[in-house]
């Protein structure tokens, strides 16, 4: 302990005197980020901050005296008897420190779950650590927090060997256009990020500067249809509000990002297949990407607590940048594809969302529309409104459970359907995040930025928890769909309907703090119904089979040290 205090010391060079600061609460972050959307659902909390554009700060947006500890009944201790806060004598240079986190996940059979940033679909378990320094000099301020994961990468049965040969080109024929990787090399697994740092330059509410942080776009809690926590974070320049700016007219959030997307590196399946003797995998290469992206949110001045929003995304191989409008495409419109013109070298995606609050109700309602690589023009577009659609819809209801203890009952539900429409892109293995030019698809180092479901995906979830200030206990339910998309391309010639492959899931979950510490953890059972789309089926057999089933159970825990 007295080598740690010397070094932080050494560190944290001739400052003395604890202050306030402007550091982010990560997305995702145990119990912290979600506390303070629950604050505002009680009134308890700034009711024009949207909760749309993630990370949030907030110093600014809530005013927080100190944004870990947003608890104001909490007694703050100081385990490790060390200063975390420091300002120097002319008030100039202000440090301080981060939080230690340490995350761990474990699957029993195969990979599941998203929204766990720098962690890998695997089976088996996984660690992820992170810590850090935030330091501000005037207009200056600088985040370092990395992150490394890793991973036992454990061996499991991918797509079932004994699928029909078509079948398993089928596959190919999907997965050969999209980054998603059944398995992350066949042995162990680690890797260290940047994590969620950040170097900004900030004046009054908005801010520019270079970041490697996850972002979060939209309303939702368990699925994002643009930005999410699900992919590690990129490389990107940002220039952002900080907290909502206030108008005559209602009260604007925004942000643009230009950003580098990186390949994982890794095939399709672990070991590839042929197809009478032809190799079906067609590797991808490992060039980057560039990755422009807007969102914006209004807060109407006559209609307290709603929320209004768009955001749009394009990404492109960084070879096919040839123009200023290639750097900032979501200025303009999407290109008709057809037989006659070449593909669109680029590949979008936008949405619309909203999101009302009622702190009178203590309940919430949210939606998000997106349109994913719109291929035709508007009259096109009028004549067939849900083709390439996705959305979110979700509902989050706060009810006293004891008043004199500030004990509440938060009952949540959110549905998301990623599910293609038109029978024209299902037989072309088109979805959501898939696309035949940019063949990594919308995806960052193997995982989607986006829901966390995946392409095809659909999910329907409901979750009742027990809360107390930074305290939640809660239970989960949960059904999830995987790739209807390529479910009806595969098996487009004898369709049986047993054969979709659906998770059904049981989950215990929770955040506990205690004195400067934070534990989470959860336990989730997951039935996998016809696990990779496979049946039991041997010739005579009647069409209507079981399907082979599998049960993975997971676990995850953590720890959150606040200095």
């Amino acid at each position: 302990m007295r080598y740690l205090k010397i070094s932080l010391s050494i560190l944290l060079f001739c400052v003395t005197g604890q202050i306030g600061y402007t550091q982010t609460i990560p997305v995702g972050t145990p119990g912290i980020e979600d506390y303070y959307r629950r604050a505002q659902l009680m009134g308890l909390a700034d009711s024009s901050v949207s909760f749309m554009i993630r990370p949030i700060l907030p110093k600014l947006s809530f005013k927080a005296k100190d944004v870990f500890y947003p608890d104001s009944s909490e007694t703050r201790f100081n385990l490790m008897d060390v200063e975390s806060a420091f300002t120097s004598k002319n008030g100039k240079l202000k440090v301080s420190l981060l939080p230690l986190s340490v995350q761990t996940q474990f699957n029993s059979h195969h990979p599941y779950g998203w929204n766990d940033g720098a962690m890998i679909p695997a089976k088996g378990l996984q660690g992820l650590v992170s810590a850090g320094v935030y330091l501000e000099y005037g207009i200056l301020s600088i985040q370092f927090r990395p992150e490394v994961v890793l991973a036992t990468n454990d061996k499991f049965d991918t797509f079932d060997k004994d699928h029909y040969p078509v079948i398993a080109a089928r596959y190919y024929d999907f997965y050969n256009n999209i980054d998603l990787p059944a398995r992350f090399g066949n042995g162990e697994y680690s890797k260290a990020y940047w994590g969620q740092s950040s170097i900004r330059l900030n004046y009054k509410d908005v801010s520019f500067g270079l970041s490697t942080e996850n972002l979060w776009w939209g309303p939702g809690m368990r699925n994002s249809l643009l930005m999410s926590n699900s992919a590690p974070g990129f490389k990107h320049l940002t220039l952002n509000t900080r907290k909502p700016v206030k108008t005559a007219i209602g009260s604007f959030e925004g942000q643009i990002i230009a950003g580098r997307l990186e390949s994982s590196g890794f095939g399709v399946l672990e070991p590839e297949r042929d197809f009478f003797g032809d190799n079906l995998y067609v590797p991808k290469g490992n060039e980057w990407r560039y990755l422009s992206g807007l969102a914006v949110t209004y807060q109407p001045k006559w209609v307290p607590g709603l929320f209004l929003g768009l955001t749009r995304s394009a990404q492109s191989y960084h070879q096919d940048l040839n123009s200023f409008g290639d750097y900032l495409p979501f200025f303009s419109g999407t290109k008709k594809v057809n037989a006659d013109e070449p593909t669109e070298q680029r590949d979008t995606r936008s949405s619309v969302f909203m999101r009302w609050l009622w702190p009178e109700e203590q309940a919430e309602i949210y939606f998000e529309y997106g349109n994913d690589n719109n291929k035709g023009n508007n009259r096109n577009q009028m004549l067939e409104p849900a083709r390439n659609r996705a959305y979110i819809f979700g509902m989050r209801k706060m009810i006293p459970f004891n008043k004199s203890r500030n004990e509440n009952l938060l009952f949540s539900i959110e549905a998301t359907q990623m599910q293609m429409t038109s029978p024209e892109d299902i037989r072309s293995a088109d979805s959501w995040y898939v696309n035949k030019h940019v063949r990594h698809g919308y995806t960052n180092r193997g995982e989607v930025l986006g829901a966390g479901i995946g392409p095809g995906g659909n999910m329907q979830s409901l979750d009742v928890s027990w809360v107390k200030g930074l305290k939640r206990l809660g239970i989960q339910l949960e059904r999830y769909v995987h790739n209807n998309d390529f479910y009806y391309y595969a098996y487009e010639d004898s369709l049986d309907p047993r054969r979709h492959w659906v998770d059904f899931s049981l989950g215990f979950n929770g955040e506990w703090n205690y004195k400067n510490f934070i534990f989470n953890a959860k336990l989730q059972g997951i039935k996998s119904l016809n696990y990779q789309w496979y049946l039991l089926q041997k010739p005579g057999d009647i069409i209507w089979v079981n399907g082979r089933d599998a049960f993975n159970l997971q676990m995850q825990a953590g720890l959150t040290y606040r200095f």
